[in-house]
């Protein structure tokens, strides 16, 4: 009596590192490094904007975004990315990204294509609402790995011609979840060129844009600016969560060519939650700031340098070039997950969990992901447990 569109999921990943580790007791005082939850502070003033603008809890908010919101959006992608976008038609905001990243599918993308069933491709490991969405529209899911060997970024150019010519649309996440890898202008130019030859979109994840080492990552809007690509080949996501360490404002947004953004738009219009408007004031005001981006930063150098340091001579560490995880070898994640539990009380997510079995194997199973969000005191003790445990 159910239909099985859903019914053949996995369970998600952090029921399953429930699963896994909450019948053993923690092995020292724990450390939570599984989930990519920010608890840097946010700005002091962001409270008092949501209070000032209290009395907008009391009207229904404008489903696009306020106007003030939009164009605070736009600037900020004009100052970082040297782009020009028209906030009335180019730009939305959304309750949360991962509503934009899904829903941009089923505005957007067919069921078929060349007369076949259309395909999404995406990372293997990869953010799990890539694979919900395809499903949703009937697509395949073509999960495409992205290892150590690919620079932990999918290879799309070594895919079958007749796998390309079916596919719809691909998800790239840069910096990447898990690896922190980045695509840099050569990937995104050769990306851009793959995705105008077999007609496809890309739906470009940047959540993780502006925790960075040293150079800002490269965005698929520039490339794509800076080529004269259609402006309806590349839709871009970006959110408040990483950028400005509010993950419970639900705040992001979405950018893209101005047919995409009407479908997008239309979509919400008949079944999207829109942002209170005292969300929309203080979202609008974090996208016009930047220094406590800069300070945010400044705080994950810290702990870049920390895991550099105390993890750096360890086989399989790989630093990461931007966002906030560690991508680390271990020869089987779920096994060194429990192990740093029992042994450490250190919680750490194995990798297997954000990747599919594919042909090859599941490319996460060798990998556990530790998040570098807690508070240096707390990271350092995770890190100092995690060479412990993994050198023993």
């Amino acid at each position: 009596m159910y239909p099985e569109r859903f019914g053949s999921l996995p369970a998600y990943a952090f029921p399953r590192l429930r699963a896994l580790l909450d019948d053993h007791p923690p092995g020292g005082e724990v450390v939570q490094m599984a989930i990519g939850e920010p608890q840097h502070p946010f700005p002091d003033w962001l409270g008092e904007v949501i209070a000032a603008e209290a009395a907008g809890f009391g009207r229904y908010p404008p489903n696009e975004g306020t106007p003030a919101l939009r164009q605070a959006a736009a600037g900020y992608l004009e100052r970082r990315y040297g782009v020009t976008l028209d906030p009335d038609a180019q730009i939305m905001a959304l309750n949360g990204t991962r509503e934009g990243l899904y829903n941009a599918a089923m505005a957007l993308l067919p069921s078929e294509k060349a007369g076949q069933r259309a395909a999404v491709l995406m990372p293997n490991p990869f953010y799990q609402v890539y694979m919900v969405a395809a499903r949703s529209i009937g697509a395949e899911a073509v999960f495409v790995p992205a290892t150590r060997e690919t620079g932990f970024l999918p290879d799309l150019a070594a895919l079958p011609e007749e796998l390309l010519a079916r596919t719809a649309a691909v998800y790239i996440c840069s910096p990447a979840n898990p690896q922190g890898a980045v695509a840099d202008a050569v990937y995104w130019d050769r990306l851009l060129d793959l995705a105008e030859a077999h007609d496809f979109k890309i739906l470009a994840d940047e959540c993780y844009a502006e925790i960075y080492r040293e150079t800002p990552p490269t965005g698929a809007l520039e490339i794509a600016a800076a080529k004269g690509a259609d402006p309806e080949r590349v839709v871009v996501f970006h959110s408040l969560s990483k950028r400005s360490n509010v993950p419970g404002l639900r705040s992001g947004v979405v950018a893209g060519g101005p047919e995409s953004l009407a479908r997008i738009k239309q979509l919400r219009a008949y079944s999207g939650a829109p942002l209170p408007l005292p969300i929309q004031h203080a979202s609008a005001r974090l996208w016009e700031d930047d220094d406590h981006v800069e300070e945010n930063r400044r705080l994950y150098r810290r702990k870049f340098a920390l895991a550099d340091e105390v993890l750096g001579d360890l086989p399989g560490y790989t630093a990461p070039e931007a966002g906030f995880f560690l991508w680390l070898e271990t020869g089987d994640g779920e096994k060194a997950a429990l192990r740093l539990w029992r042994e450490a009380g250190v919680r750490a997510l194995p990798g297997a969990y954000l990747a599919q079995d594919a042909e090859g194997g599941n490319p996460g199973a060798a990998y556990l992901r530790a998040a570098l969000v807690a508070p240096e005191a707390e990271v350092l003790r995770g890190l100092e447990a995690i060479r412990r445990v993994l050198e023993d």
